[in-house]
């Protein structure tokens, strides 16, 4: 007789609050032999300077993970003007662009509003998990190569400054799977004139699934052992 499954193994939902510096593989490959299955994935990269909600699935419900990736997220974050890189993030070092100062938060506002909001065409930053040939393109970017990315049509649904000081801006954006915050940084930067970049993400949501209900990884730990030896407690004993 097939051993019943446990907990993990039927399928589970984990949010994890990622942490600063982790790849999302990281978190994986952490949690993995814990849940005692090999069928776990993550439903939505996060690159490793970004933190907030990551989506794990386990067991049956790794079916799941095309449904949880295409859902509207939402993330917050800081932009600084007056610079860019090659990254479009802090991965690379700051190279110096126009004096932002003459910027006002209307004009700011303006642009995000005619340039950035609804649905636009976004080149993908050429240092992405992006495949291109079967490898990926940050990997091609890093050996020199030359990669050229096709713009692809995402949807901004919001998106807010919630503070204004330069050389930094802090904002909210609602927007579609496949939106990259690190090119909507870049490129308003360039519509600017003055450059920009990303300085902090945070994902805050995804679909109806908020931050606020996540674990970090050390919470999660003890999760899992106690939802694992809650299962074998309740397994049934073979009989004599």
């Amino acid at each position: 007789m097939e051993p019943t499954p446990h907990f993990f193994e039927q399928g589970q939902v984990l949010l994890i609050d990622k942490p600063l510096d982790w790849t999302s593989f990281d978190v994986v490959r952490k949690l993995r032999p814990l849940v005692r299955t090999k069928k776990i994935g993550h439903a939505g990269t996060l690159d490793p300077l970004a933190t907030g909600l990551l989506i794990l699935c386990t067991g049956k419900f790794t079916k799941r993970i095309n449904e949880y990736m295409a859902k509207e997220k939402e993330y917050t974050g800081t932009i600084v003007l007056g610079a860019s890189t090659p990254t479009y993030d802090l991965e690379s070092e700051p190279q110096p662009g126009e004096d932002p100062g003459y910027l006002t938060e209307v004009i700011v506002r303006d642009a995000i509003e005619r340039e950035f909001t609804g649905e636009i065409m976004q080149t993908p930053p050429i240092h992405s998990a992006i495949k291109v040939g079967g490898k990926r393109v940050y990997e091609l970017a890093r050996k020199g190569r030359e990669v050229k990315l096709e713009p692809r049509r995402v949807v901004v649904k919001e998106f807010e400054i919630t503070r204004f000081q330069l050389p930094e801006l802090d904002f909210r954006v609602v927007c579609s799977t496949g939106t990259y915050i690190r090119s909507l940084a870049n490129d308003l930067g360039a519509v600017l004139g003055c450059g920009g970049y990303l300085s902090g993400l945070r994902r805050t949501r995804i679909g109806e699934f908020r931050v606020e209900q996540a674990m970090s990884m050390e919470a999660a730990g003890e999760y899992i052992r106690q939802k694992l030896e809650n299962s074998q407690a309740s397994a049934p004993t073979k009989s004599t």
